[in-house]
C-alpha cells in the first residue's frame, strides 16, 4: 500500500470517528431532558405506591402535586425545616440520600452500635412526604427508607396512616437482590402483606416484625408480623432491621413523637 492511500485510510477513519462522536453526543444532549423526566416520573410512581395510592400513567404528576406536600424533617429533632433552611441540596427535587450521606455538611456517621441498617452514614436531613385529603387534613406519612440485604443497600418507601401506628403501604425502588430469592420484596402480593399492620404500640415502641416463614394468623402478635422470604434469610433479615431502624430513634422516631405531641394523629 502506497503512502497516500495510508494517509487517506487514515483521514477517512478520523472523519467517520469524528462524525460519529458528533452524533453520540447529539443524542446524548437530546435525551437527557427526557431521562431527567423518566426518572422523576418513576420517582413519583413509587412514592404513589409506597402510599397506595392508585393512579394511571397519564396522572401520575398532577396527582402528585395536587395530593403530596414534600417536608424536609431534621431527623436528630424530628422538627420540619422552615422553607427558608431550606438549601439547594435540600430541595426535593433535588434530593438525593446517597450523595447527602456522604456530605460532610449534611450527612452524618451512625454508631456502630445502633447501625442495624448496617448503613454507616445516614443524611442528617430527610424527607417526608404529606399525604393530604380532600378536606386538607393529613391522612398519611410516606417516608423514605434504606438498609442492606444480601447483595446490595435497598431503597424504598414505607408509609404511615394518620395515626402515626399502622401501616398503609410499602415498596423498594432499587436494590440488587436474588431473582426469585430476596428480589421477592419486588412481589406485589408480598408488599400488600404490609398493609393494616401495626408499627407502633401504644407506648410508641417499634413492633413491627419480619419473621422468618410464614405469619400463623392465630398468634396474638400477628397484627405487627410480615411474612420472611422464602429461601433470603438475610434480605429478610436486613428488611427487618432497616424497617426497625428508620421507625426508631435514630430514623423517623422524633418526627413521630413530635407529630403525635402536635396532635397530628387521632390516637395517642
Amino acid at each position: 500500500m502506497s503512502h497516500d492511500s495510508t494517509k487517506k485510510t487514515i483521514v477517512v477513519a478520523l472523519g467517520v470517528c469524528l462524525v460519529c462522536s458528533v452524533l453520540v453526543s447529539t443524542a446524548a444532549v437530546g435525551l437527557e431532558s427526557i431521562q431527567e423526566q423518566n426518572k422523576k416520573l418513576d420517582k413519583i410512581q413509587n412514592i404513589l405506591n409506597a402510599g397506595d395510592i392508585e393512579y394511571n400513567s397519564g396522572d401520575a404528576e398532577e396527582l402528585y402535586e395536587n395530593k403530596i406536600e414534600p417536608v424536609v424533617i431534621e431527623l436528630s429533632s424530628g422538627r420540619t425545616l422552615d422553607k427558608n433552611e431550606i438549601t439547594p441540596e435540600l430541595q426535593p427535587e433535588n434530593f438525593d440520600i446517597k450523595k447527602l450521606s456522604f456530605d460532610p455538611d449534611y450527612g452524618t456517621d451512625i454508631d456502630p452500635s445502633k447501625d442495624i441498617a448496617q448503613i454507616k452514614r445516614r443524611p442528617r436531613f430527610m424527607i417526608v412526604y404529606e399525604v393530604t385529603s380532600e378536606t386538607g387534613g393529613i391522612e398519611k406519612y410516606i417516608m423514605p427508607i434504606y438498609g442492606k440485604g444480601l447483595w446490595s443497600t435497598m431503597y424504598g418507601f414505607i408509609a404511615l396512616g394518620k395515626d402515626l401506628k399502622m401501616i398503609e403501604g410499602f415498596t423498594f425502588y432499587e436494590h440488587g437482590e436474588t431473582p426469585g430469592l430476596g428480589g421477592e420484596v419486588d412481589n406485589p402480593n408480598w408488599k400488600k402483606l404490609w398493609k393494616g399492620k401495626t408499627a407502633y404500640d401504644h407506648d410508641g415502641e417499634v413492633i413491627i416484625d419480619v419473621i422468618k416463614g410464614k405469619v400463623d394468623p392465630t398468634n396474638k402478635n400477628s397484627g405487627h408480623q410480615i411474612d420472611g422470604l422464602s429461601g433470603a434469610t438475610i434480605t429478610t433479615r436486613g428488611i427487618d432491621q432497616l424497617v426497625k431502624y428508620w421507625l426508631g430513634p435514630e430514623g423517623y422516631g422524633p418526627f413521630v413523637e413530635k407529630m403525635r405531641e402536635e396532635g397530628h394523629n387521632e390516637e395517642v
